[in-house]
């Protein structure tokens, strides 16, 4: 071999030694992440409807939510509801608030947020409006109840109390307790 073919050779092999020795300096430690163990069977949902019947198969109810979430009890969380009553219900209330969850065995639904109760056959034929913080609804039995703070308005009257129990389809509600009110005449 001639000397001159030695030195390339031996500059050949230490450009190829330096650069695997500077790549495994660059690459760093190998980066490991836990990922967090995923639901099975679980569901979501954008633009929800769900409907509710009776043992004939009519439609009692109708559930509209922004988004839904079956949680990991079997719960279903909803965002932005909105709950109507069919006409042959005979129910004529209005329902929206910010979150419900419809409990496992489809037989409660809870919401909370701003919720607002709406009629427009309301008592005496006035308009009538609740508010409260949380309310419990039975769809099935049109029964709504809450122990928190509520706000009735009836036309231009306004009562305030703690804890309600409403009968939706008999158009009958119950203040429980601390019951104040304003009459205009």
């Amino acid at each position: 071999m001639h000397p001159r073919s030695i030195i390339t050779f031996v500059l050949l092999l230490a450009a190829a030694l330096g650069s695997w020795y500077l790549s495994q300096s660059f690459t760093g430690k190998e980066i490991t992440t836990t990922v967090s163990e995923t639901r099975s069977g679980g569901f979501y949902l954008r633009a929800a409807r769900i409907l509710g019947t009776d043992e004939a198969g009519q439609l009692l109810y109708e559930i509209e939510a922004e988004y839904a979430e079956q949680q990991e009890n079997n719960d279903i969380e909803l965002q932005n509801v909105h709950i109507k009553y069919s006409t042959g219900a005979a129910v004529p209330w209005t329902i929206n608030a910010d979150q419900a969850t419809i409990t496992e065995k489809y037989d409660l639904l809870r919401l909370s947020g701003h919720v607002i109760a709406v009629s427009n056959e309301g008592f005496a034929g006035q308009v009538t409006e609740i508010r409260t913080p949380k309310l419990d609804i039975d769809p099935n039995t049109y029964k709504a109840e809450t122990d928190g703070r509520v706000q009735l308005r009836i036309g231009s009257r306004s009562l305030t109390g703690t804890g309600m129990l409403a009968l939706l389809q008999e158009n009958r509600l119950e203040l429980k307790s601390n019951v104040s009110g304003k009459f205009v005449p």
